[in-house]
Formats: C-alpha cells, structure tokens, sequence
C-alpha cells in the first residue's frame, strides 16, 4: 500500500511518542527534587512533584494513545474504502 504524502511507515507518529520518556527523565535526576520547601499544603515538595508528575504522565499517556488510535482509525478506514490503494 503506498504512504499519503508526508507520512512516515509508522504514521507519523514517532515524535509524539517521544513525549513518553519526559516522566521517566524528570524522576531521573533525583537530587533536582530531593527538597523539602516549597511546601504545598504543607506536603513537602519532594513528594508533591512526584504526585505531579503521575498526573502529568497520565495526560501524556493520553494524548499519545488518543492520537494513535486516531491514526489507526483512519488508516483502517481507507483500507476499507480502498483509499490509498493503488
């Protein structure tokens, strides 16, 4: 099946996915956030950056699944409309 124009094999997909490995390279350098002030409601900032960034994660992880299943969607959808094809 021939590529659209300007689509890469995995959809174009690769750079968003990139997004994924911002958590793991936040939690990564652990004397960044080894802290106790600023303080959030009296919840050490050592703990509520972590907490922050599970959230932070989730929303990415979101985002990168949404955008791919979208992009499956629309793949599988000119499969059977036989758009693409040559």
């Amino acid at each position: 099946m021939k590529q659209p124009e300007g689509a890469s094999p995995s959809g174009g997909r690769s750079r968003l996915r990139w997004l994924l490995l911002a958590p793991f390279a936040a939690m990564l350098d652990v004397g960044s956030y080894n802290r106790i002030r600023p303080a959030l409601a009296g919840i050490p900032f050592f703990y509520w950056y972590q907490l922050l960034w599970i959230l932070i994660a989730a929303a990415i992880i979101f985002l990168v699944y949404q955008r791919e299943r979208d992009g499956h969607m629309a793949r599988d959808g000119q499969r059977e409309t036989g758009g693409g094809a040559p």
